[in-house]
């Protein structure tokens, strides 16, 4: 029988183990204070006639082609009058939990989570942050166990910043779960 042993030493110019760079820490999420489905929602009837006029959407919704490559159900609101023009998208997702997000298969490493202020709700704001070009940004808010409720602002140019986006998102999902909660969309 032969025993191998190893010994290690550290010299200088000599490389040693990689060192892994620090992740970002793992953002914690508020717990759920009851379960809202969105089995059968139409997230096209999820903002009354006066928030859609709050958020200054002027066209009738439209809900997205299936072949959208989307994960739910999905409808845009269009924002286009007068310039700064954007698209709002509240998404029904109705196979993810919202930590799917967090360490999932809707996780991506250069994406920026943090937590965002959803009453009631985990809710996560998540972008990737762009390099010159236009951003967006989308707050999940996980309804019930393995469902969330994605609400994102894309604009048309670059007239937003990124912290204004995520609140643009983050407000259109309080107004979209008001709506969810009063169990009478429209």
């Amino acid at each position: 029988m032969v025993a191998i042993t190893g010994c290690t030493t550290t010299m200088t110019g000599i490389a040693g183990p990689a060192r892994r760079p620090a992740l970002p820490p793992t953002p914690s999420l508020a717990p759920r204070a009851k379960d809202v489905s969105l089995q059968g929602v139409n997230p096209c009837d999820l903002l009354s006639t006066r928030q859609l006029d709050q958020l200054r959407e002027n066209g009738a919704p439209r809900a997205l082609p299936q072949d959208t490559r989307r994960d739910g159900l999905t409808c845009a609101f269009e924002v286009d009058a007068a310039p700064a023009t954007y698209t709002y998208y509240l998404e029904a997702v109705a196979d993810a939990d919202v930590e799917d997000w967090i360490s999932g298969a809707h996780r991506k490493a250069a994406m920026v989570r943090r937590p965002a202020d959803v009453p009631g709700f985990p809710a996560l704001v998540a972008y990737i942050p762009a390099r010159g070009g236009i951003q967006d940004c989308e707050t999940l808010v996980g309804v019930a166990d393995g469902q969330t409720l994605r609400a994102q602002v894309a604009p048309d140019d670059g007239s937003f910043s990124q912290e204004q986006l995520c609140d643009m998102s983050t407000n259109l999902a309080n107004l979209a779960v008001q709506t969810l909660l009063a169990g009478a969309p429209k």
